[in-house]
């Protein structure tokens, strides 16, 4: 029987020097820079002991605690986020990490419970998010992440590419139920976290830069279960406006179910 786990830990790496863009994580986003919003969505889990943003810049750290965030400074040099949160779990006592990207705004802090508790009861080593496309999600866009599973929903693989492709449609469109995106949140063991940071960049890692196929190419099983709720990923400044106008409409909406929830019945 799997040990049941209990402490979660979740850390988001933010990296100043992207080289798409540069000082993302400090981007406003309506009116709080975007590493505010994902570490609120954090700490609104109740499934999460300790949140903790990691970063290698002082106009972060300094961003974090303005608004009241606990932050750590990571020198030196990490191949990709997951990394620079191995270097925090060699730091800090936890029996699991989740690592949030800190360009992946979850909109809903459930979107995090669909990870993290499953998790914890399943005995996995490594665990993800999936999410349906939508007809209107670009199944060929290379920034959308897509992910393919087997039947006990371990992760086939993941690609930039259009996966599983359709053969017989010539649309190359998004088909319900078969296309997924992948959502840039991981959950480990201290112990498999550890040993994927000591582990080389793999051939399928490199080529489509995507850190978990390192898991993949050595052996280790990827646990992905599926969330409803919505997020934002930015990863370009063009992508900004429809992301701050998507956070502001998600904002109104839930000001309105608070509204209608605090409302005197008749």
């Amino acid at each position: 029987m799997a040990k049941t786990l209990s402490s979660v830990t979740l850390v988001i790496p933010a990296r100043y020097g992207s080289s798409r863009f540069p000082g993302k994580p400090l981007v406003k986003l309506a009116g709080k820079p975007m590493i505010q919003h994902v570490y609120e969505c954090a700490r609104a889990c109740r499934s999460v002991n300790d949140v903790l943003v990691a970063t290698d810049d002082d106009r972060i750290k300094q961003a974090v605690e303005q608004f009241g965030g606990r932050v750590v400074m990571m020198g030196g040099e990490y191949r990709t986020g997951t990394d620079r949160v191995a270097a925090v779990a060699r730091m800090f006592a936890g029996e699991c990490f989740v690592d949030l990207q800190g360009d992946e705004i979850p909109l809903n802090a459930e979107l995090l419970s669909d990870l993290i508790d499953p998790f914890l009861q399943s005995g996995a080593e490594m665990g993800t998010l999936k999410r349906k496309m939508d007809v209107t999600d670009d199944l060929h866009n290379p920034a959308i992440v897509k992910v393919a599973t087997d039947a006990n929903g371990h992760a086939l693989y993941f690609s930039r590419a259009p996966i599983p492709l359709v053969r017989d449609d010539p649309s190359r469109r998004v088909v319900s139920g078969l296309h997924y995106i992948h959502l840039g949140v991981y959950i480990y063991t201290k112990e498999t976290l550890l040993r994927f940071a000591g582990m080389k960049t793999g051939v399928l890692e490199d080529a489509e830069k995507l850190e978990q196929l390192r898991a993949l190419e050595n052996g280790i099983r990827v646990r992905v279960w599926e969330t409803p709720y919505a997020s934002l990923r930015i990863d370009a400044p063009e992508d900004v406006p429809e992301a701050e106008e998507k956070l502001r409409q998600y904002e109104s909406l839930k000001q309105e179910l608070n509204l209608k929830r605090t409302a005197p019945s008749r």
